[in-house]
């Protein structure tokens, strides 16, 4: 869409305030391609949410998110009741569920979290809302998410990524024991802002 490296007659590149924008969020993770998917602040999803690449939430999502492969940013703006699977997961926003990052998860100072975190690293920032706990045991963060690969999978027809990795049949992620954060659940209202003290 853009060509970045084009000049014009006067030397000046054609790219620039798209060099800008890219410039300004060397931190969002990004597809082969160097894009990133955006459900924008005007959507709102209920439902499960599946996908193949890297994925920017800055509208309202209900419901269960799969990215098993790829990386997760609920911006500012987002809006998120639901369970998150993913690579990786950045939040700056609010999110009310459980968020499962084979990677790590990273809950910045803007974020709200009410929910628990499982991954083999976690980032809280200095201001970030957190109400909930965190599991970083290697071997909970390869059952949560290697189900999630197996049942992405299947649903998708392709072979699953992780499939050596989870040779322990019958193990369940740590959320289908709990029903209070099983996906596709209504949460009503967001729960007000409390303060970490």
């Amino acid at each position: 869409m853009f060509e970045l490296n084009k000049k014009d007659d006067a030397g000046n590149s054609a790219g620039n305030a798209a060099t800008t924008t890219s410039e300004t969020r060397k931190d969002q993770p990004r597809t082969q391609s160097g894009e990133i998917a955006v459900i924008g602040r005007s959507i709102t999803i209920d439902g499960d949410l599946r996908g193949e690449e890297n994925l920017r939430i800055e509208g309202d999502i209900n419901g269960t998110i799969q990215l098993p492969n790829h990386n997760l940013t609920i911006g500012k703006e987002g809006r998120v009741k639901a369970d998150a699977y993913a690579e990786s997961v950045i939040v700056d926003g609010v999110v009310d569920g459980d968020l499962y990052g084979a990677e790590c998860v990273s809950v910045r100072s803007t974020a709200r979290v009410e929910g628990n975190i499982v991954a083999s690293r976690v980032t809280l920032e200095e201001g970030a809302q957190f109400k909930g706990s965190i599991d970083m045991d290697p071997k909970n963060v390869d059952a949560a998410l290697g189900n999630i690969r197996k049942e992405f999978a299947s649903a998708s027809g392709k072979p699953s990524l992780d499939a050596s990795k989870n040779s322990a049949a019958g193990s369940k992620a740590p959320h289908a024991e709990r029903p209070d954060r099983a996906p596709n659940r209504d949460l009503g209202k967001a729960p007000k802002a409390e303060s970490a003290h």
